[in-house]
């Protein structure tokens, strides 16, 4: 995990153009903060920059290599659990979307947005390494949206989504999407505080991903198979993609979708307002 791909090691860039070391901090994220951990740009994006990975320094035993894991790892489920509440407390039904890159996620995540915008209010956190382009197409469909840009980090973390969720504000009793960075390997391992992780394969990437990428797809509570217009000019097997993804999870939800054609969109829509309805009740009765 981090302490492999040394992502855990990144550099924060602030306000006044200096950066600052990864760190922690012993304070939720449900008040202001006296002090910023991250550059806004015009465009609404904000940058987390990349250091050198600690982890890979020589000299850097197998057990200090574990231990910076452990503590990346229990830092980051307390900010997720500090996100979890502060959306619990708005009503907000969080979905953290994971994939490869090239799976057509933004697309999907556009039309699902046209789909869902009359009926509930929609807000979006994107992340990637660089640019704004996935937050501008989204702010087309009339979405508000946030960019966070992770340098050479290959993920979000729940820090980096809880000043996000603070900058962006998302309207009570609303659904927000986190699009994660493209990569199916670290994001599985970091909680952000959403209600489900919904990974997006397309028809494109193989039959075997899940078996390839098993934590992510243990990780999911639902996988969306992407792309099916182009199932006529592919050799792909959709029963054995989905027998493969659910051998490594039994309990995966499963959709075939096109991002094109609109294909099983209003299934995943559905699927979307079913799982908030059912989960506003349960906060409702103090459930969790």
């Amino acid at each position: 995990m981090c302490s492999t791909c040394g992502c855990g090691q990144a550099e924060i860039v602030l306000d006044s153009g200096k950066s600052a070391g990864a760190h922690a901090h012993d304070h939720a994220h449900d008040h202001a903060h006296d002090h910023d951990h991250h550059h806004h740009h015009d465009n609404g994006a904000i940058d987390y920059g990349n250091g050198p990975a600690g982890a890979h320094a020589p000299g850097v035993s197998q057990e200090r290599m574990v231990a910076i894991e452990r503590d990346i790892m229990s830092k980051n489920d307390a900010y997720a659990r500090d996100n979890r509440r502060a959306l619990a407390a708005k009503g907000v039904f969080a979905l953290n979307l994971v994939s490869s890159p090239g799976s057509g996620k933004t697309t999907l995540l556009a039309r699902t947005i046209e789909a869902l915008k009359d009926r509930l209010s929609v807000s979006v956190v994107e992340g990637d390494q660089q640019t704004s382009n996935d937050a501008e197409r989204i702010r087309a469909t009339g979405a508000p949206a946030i960019q966070i840009n992770t340098g050479k980090g290959c993920h979000l973390d729940a820090h980096m989504v809880g000043h996000a969720i603070e900058t962006l504000g998302p309207a009570p009793n609303s659904v927000l999407f986190i699009e994660n960075v493209g990569n199916l390997v670290c994001p599985a391992g970091f909680d952000l505080g959403e209600a489900h992780k919904v990974v997006v394969l397309s028809v494109t990437e193989g039959e075997d991903k899940p078996l390839k990428y098993p934590d992510m797809f243990v990780a999911a509570d639902l996988m969306l198979l992407n792309k099916s217009d182009l199932l006529p000019h592919l050799d792909f097997d959709v029963g054995l993609c989905l027998a493969n993804a659910l051998r490594i999870n039994p309990h995966l939800q499963t959709l075939v979708v096109s991002a094109r054609t609109g294909e099983g969109l209003s299934a995943f829509v559905a699927w979307i307002e079913a799982n908030a309805a059912r989960r506003a009740a349960a906060m409702a009765k103090g459930g969790a």
